[in-house]
């Protein structure tokens, strides 16, 4: 199975449903970004309702901070020295919506950096000019966008939050609080005490675990689709109740 989670559009998702069906069972998602305690968090929906009103409300309601986001980050780097890539941006982005992503390839396009991951490096990620996180809609509402579509709220890639071990517990018990159901408990290219120390933050907050790859772009490596290792067997797996 393979879920299509693009942040804050279901677009990913329609769109591969019309291909042949010759691949992998596709599951409906989406990763819906939101705040908590300052810090950017990313919700998975999984196995949504892609034609839920509910979850059509949120998307617009992120794609529309996505569009103001889209114009202070471009206001950002233009104030850096570099030629305001707003227009640029956005007929590339088409009909998704905008994000650092696009921001990344119009960088390396322009000559600005040589590649993607210097791009966030230097303007885009964490902490960076490019790194704008006011506006997203709080916790319990994606969760609940989420659960009235009937998909599976699931914390995204918890260890890439930088989080001491007390937040991330206390992040977990809001998420959980809120109504989220799962933890994405393999991401990527990780650590086996990174899989270990999640699985057992599952076990004892009673979710169900998940794998994604976090994939963005070809050029990232570690985040290459299927590269995930497997779940732990004593941990319930999010897709036994679909």
């Amino acid at each position: 199975m393979l879920a299509i989670t693009d942040h804050d559009t279901i677009a990913g998702y329609l769109a591969a449903a019309e291909a042949p069906d010759d691949g992998p069972k596709l599951v409906a998602g989406i990763e819906f970004s939101t705040t908590w305690a300052g810090r950017s968090i990313h919700v998975l929906g999984l196995n949504v309702d892609a034609e839920s009103p509910e979850l059509q409300h949120g998307v617009s309601k992120q794609q529309a901070v996505r569009g103001s986001r889209a114009r202070e980050i471009a206001s950002r780097l233009t104030r850096l020295g570099i030629d305001d890539p707003y227009d640029a941006v956005r007929e590339a982005a088409g009909t998704a919506g905008i994000g650092r992503p696009h921001f990344a390839a119009h960088l390396v396009e322009s000559g600005v950096v040589k590649d993607v991951a210097t791009a966030f490096r230097k303007y885009l990620g964490a902490g960076k000019p490019g790194d704008v996180k006011h506006g997203w809609a709080d916790l319990d509402q994606v969760i609940a966008w989420i659960r009235a579509a009937g998909g599976d709220p699931v914390l995204a890639h918890p260890a890439k939050y930088k989080l001491t071990s007390t937040k991330l517990r206390l992040l977990i018990a809001d998420f959980v609080e809120a109504g989220g159901t799962g933890i994405e408990v393999v991401c990527g290219q990780q650590s086996r005490d990174t899989t270990r120390r999640l699985a057992e933050i599952a076990k004892s907050f009673d979710l169900a675990a998940s794998i994604g790859s976090d994939f963005h772009h070809p050029d990232l490596a570690w985040s290459q689709p299927g590269c995930c290792g497997d779940l732990p067997e004593d941990l319930r797996a999010v897709w036994q109740s679909w």
